[in-house]
């Protein structure tokens, strides 16, 4: 489970060192192995060695003697023989009898030995019972290294006359000892590979995941509201090339995508606006018309109080007219933003000047800096602070205690401007909507102050966030760059 949360990258790199350093534990254990059984092969034609020789000496032994060639008369033909070829072929050996009884040791004090002079009756019987005549015998007593082999020699007319027995000590400290030495050498060999193959599996492995990352890099970037580039890679593989064939494709779909949801949003947002100013001109146009009409029907020249119903009746009407033109000026100011001008501002000054207008005793500014320097456009910046605070002033209507708190902070990068209030805040059904164009809970407006601003504030790659929560009151922050 663990290596599924290493990157592609990891794993290449963790697999090739793997890879050599199970390579290395093979190839030891293989040569190992390799010493074991050369070792076996060398001291088994050793012993075999050793027994043709003493067999051919005691062949010319019997060839030559004067004795009789029977079993009995081997102590006398080996008497001062079996001394002279232990001699010779420097080997130790013993004879026995066909009924395993020893007769000859090339040992002179044999029977201080502890070699037993009968043989037991299992080596015996497997000896007679092989086919070869021949049998190899491992001493666990004496430790695996010793061995004896039994073999039957005849008389050259191969009559068996006895056997010949030839204990063999397997010395492999010499063999030991080099092969230490080759493991030590092995050892310095594969640090030095592995830390070869570290350095490369490293490399290779940055190399096949570039042409990922880069993709990868790519694919995290891609955004449907921007123009994304597309990915140029040389010399990659046929499988990253048919991935980047794919990704650029995926662009070329996506930017069209782009432009027909750009364009049907753009369809519907001015279909829906052209809805809502219609319908905020219908609200006054109704009275309108109800008032002409009461004032057709009641009207009498010579009432004394005509004058007077004709500036009421004038200030229903003008009233109304303002209204449309308010809806008509707030439209136009959403659907065309001047163009921004950006000028260098003391931040801190602007936002005074902003709140000049409002006479509310329960507005605070604060700012720990009497300058903060900014590229901005003075009224839009203006325009910023007084829809908010105008919000903030409004969702505190109906509060016994209201206030509002301006706040102006300066990060070094950016310029940032909080609005608190503690008014009846924003339900969770509402809160995605607050920046719509067309969303509003109040009574009167068209809703189009916070979108107005947010559309601002953007356009300076600034944000606008908040938080609210009901029955508490809501805060409003803008971030703007500095410029």
């Amino acid at each position: 489970m663990a290596s599924n949360k290493l990157s592609l990258r990891s794993r290449i790199f963790v697999y090739m060192i793997l890879l050599v350093l199970v390579a290395s534990v093979l190839i030891a254990a293989v040569t190992l192995y390799q010493y074991n059984e050369q070792s076996k092969d060398y001291h088994k034609q050793r012993l075999e060695r050793k027994e043709a020789q003493l067999l051919s000496s005691i062949d010319y032994v019997i060839r030559s003697t004067t004795w009789p060639r029977e079993t009995e008369y081997l102590p006398l033909i080996f008497k001062d023989k079996i001394y002279e070829i232990a001699d010779n072929l420097s080997v130790e050996f013993n004879i026995y009898d066909l009924g395993g009884t020893l007769v000859k040791s090339s040992k002179p004090s044999f029977e201080n030995d502890s070699l037993v002079t009968c043989m037991p009756a299992e080596i015996l019987n497997n000896l007679m019972n092989s086919i070869e005549k021949r049998h190899v015998e491992t001493n666990e007593t004496l430790g695996g290294d010793f061995r004896s082999s039994y073999t039957i020699f005849t008389d050259f007319k191969s009559k068996p006359l006895g056997i010949l027995n030839v204990p063999y000590f397997e010395d492999d400290s010499f063999n030991d000892d080099e092969l230490k030495e080759f493991l030590v050498r092995l050892g310095y060999a594969y640090f030095v590979m592995l830390l070869v193959a570290i350095a490369f599996a490293y490399f290779v492995s940055r190399y096949i995941t570039r042409s990922l990352k880069t993709i990868s890099d790519k694919m995290s970037e891609t955004r449907l509201e921007k123009r994304n580039q597309k990915i140029e890679l040389k010399g990659a593989s046929e499988e990253v090339s048919v991935l980047v064939e794919s990704y650029n494709s995926m662009i070329d779909e996506l930017e069209e995508s782009a432009v027909k949801l750009a364009r049907s949003e753009r369809e519907q947002a001015w279909r829906e606006m052209a809805k809502q100013v219609a319908h905020e001109i219908k609200n006054p146009l109704t009275p309108m018309r109800l008032s002409v009409q009461s004032f057709q029907r009641k009207f009498d020249p010579k009432d004394p109080d005509a004058r007077q119903k004709v500036d009421e009746y004038s200030k229903t009407l003008i009233q109304q007219i303002d209204t449309m033109s308010s809806i008509a000026s707030a439209f136009s100011n959403f659907a065309k933003m001047p163009a921004q001008k950006n000028e260098t501002l003391n931040v801190v000054e602007v936002v005074d000047l902003a709140l000049d207008i409002f006479t509310e005793d329960y507005l605070t500014f604060k700012c720990d800096k009497e300058e903060i320097i900014a590229k901005l456009d003075r009224t839009q910046l203006i325009r910023v602070i007084t829809n908010l605070v105008k919000n903030a002033i409004q969702a505190i209507s109906h509060v016994d205690d209201p206030k509002v708190d301006i706040e102006l902070k300066d990060d070094n990068e950016n310029v940032i401007i909080t609005v608190s209030d503690n008014g009846h805040g924003i339900t969770e059904e509402n809160k995605h909507r607050v920046f719509e164009p067309k969303f509003t809970t109040k009574t009167s407006g068209m809703g189009l102050g916070l979108a107005m601003i947010k559309k601002i504030i953007e356009t300076y790659n600034g944000s606008i966030t908040f938080t609210s929560k009901v029955g508490e009151g809501s805060t409003f922050k803008v971030t703007l760059p500095k410029g």
